[in-house]
């Protein structure tokens, strides 16, 4: 983990400093997504849902946040219930730092902890950093949907990336 780097719990009070990293990535990439940048109130509303049902957490760094991750419901129907999608956003300075890896090591192990079996992990492509990253704390890929998504004038492959959670904690 980075030097002076600190992983915690986030709170709906987060939602700005979140945004601030976001929010050039909804606008200028096809990473998300997200068509609009959300406002702060939504966020603060999704922060306040999945820490209640699964995890979210920030990386400060010298009382900056560096970077977030949080778990997901992957899909509705019940039988997915122990599934979770997992994300992880790093800030364009803090990013080839380990911000990314040390918020995984923390996010899979309290995601499991929550009796959750698989994480799932969706990278737009082309990303070779993004799957660098989650390959590199044990992800697998297991499959790509092609031209899933349209966004800034162009078709965007998405892959799944996949990690079992029962050797966690």
């Amino acid at each position: 983990m980075p030097n002076d780097l600190t992983i915690r719990p986030a709170r709906p009070d987060d939602a700005v400093a979140i945004l601030n990293i976001y929010a050039p990535i909804v606008r200028d990439t096809a990473i998300s997504f997200e068509a609009e940048v959300p406002q702060p109130e939504e966020m603060a509303d999704r922060i306040a849902a999945f820490s209640a049902s699964h995890v979210y957490l920030v990386a400060e760094q010298a009382g900056q946040l560096a970077g977030y991750a949080y778990s997901s419901p992957h899909r509705s129907r019940a039988t997915y219930q122990t599934s979770v999608d997992v994300t992880v956003y790093v800030d364009s300075a803090a990013r080839g730092l380990g911000v990314g890896k040390a918020l995984y090591r923390a996010l899979l192990p309290a995601t499991a902890a929550k009796g959750f079996h698989a994480a799932f992990a969706g990278i737009t492509l082309p990303n070779a950093g993004s799957v660098a990253l989650h390959e590199s704390v044990g992800f697998t890929e297991v499959g790509i949907y092609r031209e899933v998504g349209y966004k800034l004038g162009h078709w965007h492959d998405v892959g799944w990336w996949q990690r079992l959670l029962a050797n966690e904690g």
